[in-house]
């Protein structure tokens, strides 16, 4: 039996990370608001069906259109110049609209009726884990996701609509450049396996590996580019953190910084080992006969040669 504690584990650098911007003389209200609505989101449209259903998958609507949420209530409430609020708002708006749209398509198909492989995966570290209370780990699991968007997925948010500089910095231009670039990829490389998915049905031809176009550099181009895509938003907002040093306590400056760092690093840990890469290859070894050696020629996360792996 797993001590009651460990299961709440995975909320405490999520709530470290909001608390920090409630102590924030800048964004504390801002903050408090985004924080509210994403609680409320997740618990109508995540936590309660998975009480019913002890389904994981409704996160893959909840988390996006929380993004929508946070990029509304950031341009609604933050008082940083209007077109920098517009555009960073903007972004993270098509982020959401992206994915959420792609996940209620699903919900009307049918497809949350079964729980997806990743979450499945979940359940098998909770069992190892020793958290025999699955009600209680999924309803964990589903808050932490929420608290993602009111902590340390918002700080570039709310950085860059703090900033009432009219002119654009080369940190910024630098980082919308790799969020469009990230962002285009990500659409391609989705559509791609996507089409690969529906050519391979009207060929009758099952458990085949999606190795075309960008499939071919990397296994997962597209947990790549969403990782670029908040790279992009992290490095544009380097210039509107270094703006607030004399508007915040050196300590809260400083962490503010760390967080941002975090930002990058949490995203590429859930990408690749919590809900990403890892999850989907231990199925997809099982299941299509051909992936083991999709593995041995091809780099998982970073494409490009092997070397890069």
């Amino acid at each position: 039996m797993a001590n009651p504690m460990k299961y709440f584990r995975p909320l405490y650098p999520f709530l470290l990370g909001w608390a920090l911007i409630l102590y924030t003389s800048t964004f504390s209200y801002v903050g408090l608001v985004n924080g509210l609505g994403q609680l409320l989101l997740f618990a109508l449209v995540v936590c309660l069906p998975i009480w019913r259903t002890e389904r994981m998958s409704y996160v893959d609507i909840g988390w996006p259109w929380g993004l929508v949420l946070l990029g509304l209530i950031s341009y609604w409430i933050s008082d940083g110049h209007w077109l920098r609020s517009l555009v960073v708002s903007g972004v993270l708006v098509l982020i959401g609209l992206r994915m959420g749209m792609g996940a209620l398509k699903m919900w009307r198909m049918g497809m949350l009726k079964k729980e997806f492989p990743r979450y499945q995966y979940q359940r098998g570290r909770w069992e190892r884990d020793g958290k025999s209370n699955v009600q209680l780990a999924l309803q964990v699991d589903a808050i932490s996701q929420g608290l993602a968007n009111a902590s340390f997925l918002a700080l570039p948010i709310f950085i860059i609509a703090s900033n009432n500089s009219a002119e654009l910095s080369i940190f910024e231009v630098i980082g919308l450049i790799i969020w469009l670039l990230a962002f285009a990829m990500e659409t391609v490389a989705d559509m791609q396996k996507l089409h690969f998915l529906k050519k391979m049905k009207k060929e009758g031809k099952q458990r085949q590996v999606c190795d075309v176009g960008l499939w071919r550099y990397c296994r997962h181009p597209n947990y790549f580019a969403e990782w670029m895509v908040w790279n992009g938003l992290v490095i544009a907002a380097i210039p509107s953190w270094l703006a607030l040093q004399g508007s915040e306590t050196t300590l809260v400056w400083v962490l503010l910084g760390f967080g941002l760092l975090f930002t990058s690093r949490m995203m590429y840990s859930t990408l690749v080992y919590v809900t990403g890469a890892v999850p989907s290859e231990h199925y997809s070894v099982q299941k299509r006969p051909g992936y083991a050696e999709y593995q041995q020629r091809t780099n998982r996360f970073f494409p490009g040669p092997r070397s890069f792996r």
